[in-house]
């Protein structure tokens, strides 16, 4: 930061105007407020009805951008971000991370604050450092989670959202971003199969807090004295997602005081889809037992295996037991817009409530994620409190368009700029396209791991772009009906892992899954990848464990 002596003002009215009005003897109230900016050695503009003030030497800590104090700086910002965040951070032959220890990275960070303002170069300097020492993800060899890439056109839109810093929630405030967000919304919806995208939806901060909402309509829906009442005094509430759902479920269910006991799992098929009859035979069981069973979340892509759940059986029991038939297809759901995929998620247009994360499989930036209704009104009905100071009904337009009572929050991001400024830039075909290119090369890196020794898989045909197998070093091969083989291999992902960060060629996780040793799960997204990208991936796994 300058030293304050430094900071140039801009004139944009000769001081000696603010004198001549002084002396003249006839002060009107605007030149009165004019000249009090005056003596404080601010300048304005003549003929306003409001003073527009500049940053004096006295105010380099004030909260407003000026052309003279930060254009340069800014620039220099954006021109770093261009060349080490975005273009050299994306570069096969550039590493995905720097990794080092925590201890290390301590001691290499100032992440220490300070009384004083830093200068404008050691700014520059933690700016480059914290460029260097984070993990690339929008690098083609970042698939370690269900979300990467740097989309280009996206993150236009992203930058375009933080320098307008609009909260979403009365038109008032943010007229372009609440016309925006019900037009995606119901794009989406249509997407989804809702009869002319009719019905309701937001967006929300993360596919976790859209399974929230869904447990707070559907109980809403099943018991609507409980938005006013609470559940104190009434039946025990019951929920139904499968194993290997998202842990959003259980966790939301506590959060919202039905308690994690009562999410009940649904055991899954050797694919990972849960089971219908084992679904039917808990209703059953919650019924005996006096509970009210409310609600079924099923998964379309589950997060390791990438399974969707028998969408048709599960709502055929929920008309049967008169029951919240949710989807969460915070990671498949971009399958939808895939003439060739969409078959994967047969039957979604039954659901009552859908998430969607458009910053995962569409590689929007993050985050971007929706929570899209079949029904209209019970969001407004459920959340609504009718603030009067955001609120008011007498308006001089249609508050039909003050959309952010019927969220949970109140401050909200535009998390829908990107997203509409991605699908601008591609349209739906490009959408598409975009989506057969990452699963055929998930196929593609398929077809040739069964062919290669020493790769075998944990589900034959992966359904979604997560591949998920295991690497049997040349030390472990032959030893597979040998008592310790499972033992042996449950310690290899983490040393290939290890061995990767450290080296900084790629970046793919690995977990275990109930009795499962540790495997792999490489996730697809980011349809810059090419053919030989994956044949490159499936090298570099032989090169880091052919020692172990």
């Amino acid at each position: 930061m300058p030293a304050n002596g430094e900071l140039r003002d801009i004139l944009v009215e000769d001081q000696q105007h603010h004198q001549d009005v002084s002396s003249s003897g006839t002060v009107s109230e605007d030149e009165e407020v004019c000249n009090k900016f005056a003596r404080n050695n601010v300048t304005v503009l003549k003929n306003q009805n409001y003073p527009v003030q500049e940053i004096t030497s006295e105010q380099w800590y004030c909260s407003l951008p000026n052309r003279s104090q930060h254009e340069n700086f800014i620039r220099d910002c954006v021109n770093m971000f261009l060349d080490k965040a975005i273009f050299k951070a994306t570069t096969r032959s550039n590493k995905v991370l720097e990794y080092r220890s925590p201890e290390e990275m301590q001691k290499i960070l100032d992440l220490e604050l300070s009384n004083e303002p830093a200068s404008r170069d050691k700014l520059m300097q933690l700016l480059d450092d914290t460029i260097k020492y984070s993990v690339k993800t929008g690098h083609p060899y970042f698939v370690n989670q269900l979300f990467s890439s740097v989309d280009p056109f996206g993150l236009v839109g992203q930058w375009l959202g933080d320098a307008l810093n609009p909260s979403v929630y009365t038109y008032e405030v943010s007229p372009v971003f609440t016309l925006m967000e019900e037009t995606v919304l119901r794009e989406m919806r249509k997407i989804v199969g809702y009869e002319d995208g009719r019905g309701d939806g937001i967006f929300c901060p993360g596919g976790s807090v859209a399974n929230g909402y869904a447990i707070s309509c559907a109980r809403y829906w099943f018991m609507p004295e409980i938005k006013d009442k609470g559940i104190h005094g009434l039946p025990r509430l019951v929920l139904y997602t499968s194993e290997d759902a998202h842990y959003s479920v259980k966790k939301m269910a506590s959060f919202l005081g039905l308690g994690m006991d009562n999410v009940y799992l649904i055991k899954t098929d050797s694919k990972g889809k849960m089971c219908p009859q084992h679904l039917e035979s808990e209703i059953k069981r919650a019924l005996d037992e006096g509970a009210a069973p409310f609600m079924v979340s099923v998964t379309a892509g589950t997060t390791v295996l990438g399974a969707f759940d028998p969408i048709p059986e599960v709502a055929d029991l929920c008309n049967k037991y008169k029951l919240w038939l949710h989807v969460d297809a915070a990671w498949g759901g971009g399958a939808l817009v895939s003439k060739k995929y969409r078959h994967l998620l047969r039957g979604i247009e039954r659901a009552d409530s859908v998430t969607w994360n458009p910053h995962k499989l569409l590689t929007a930036p993050q985050q971007c994620s929706t929570f899209l209704l079949r029904h209209e009104g019970i969001l407004s009905a459920c959340h609504s409190t009718s603030a009067s100071y955001l609120f008011q009904k007498d308006k001089f337009y249609d508050t039909k368009y003050d959309t952010g009572d019927k969220h949970v929050q109140c401050g909200r991001r535009a998390d829908v700029l990107k997203f509409w400024f991605m699908w601008k830039a591609k349209g739906t075909n490009g959408l598409e396209e975009h989506i057969n290119k990452v699963f055929d090369n998930s196929e593609y890196f398929t077809a040739n791991i069964k062919r290669r020794n020493g790769f075998k898989m944990v589900l034959d045909t992966p359904e979604c772009t997560n591949v998920c197998f295991w690497y049997i070093p040349p030390s472990l091969r032959g030893q597979e009906n040998e008592e310790s083989f499972n033992d042996k291999l449950h310690k290899v992902a983490p040393k290939i892992k290890e061995k990767m960060m450290k080296e900084g060629t790629m970046m793919v996780t690995y977990q275990p899954q109930r009795d499962l040793p540790n495997f792999f799960r490489i996730v697809f997204q980011n349809s810059g990848l090419e053919r030989s990208d994956m044949l490159h991936l499936i090298s570099e796994f032989e090169r880091l464990g052919k020692d172990l």
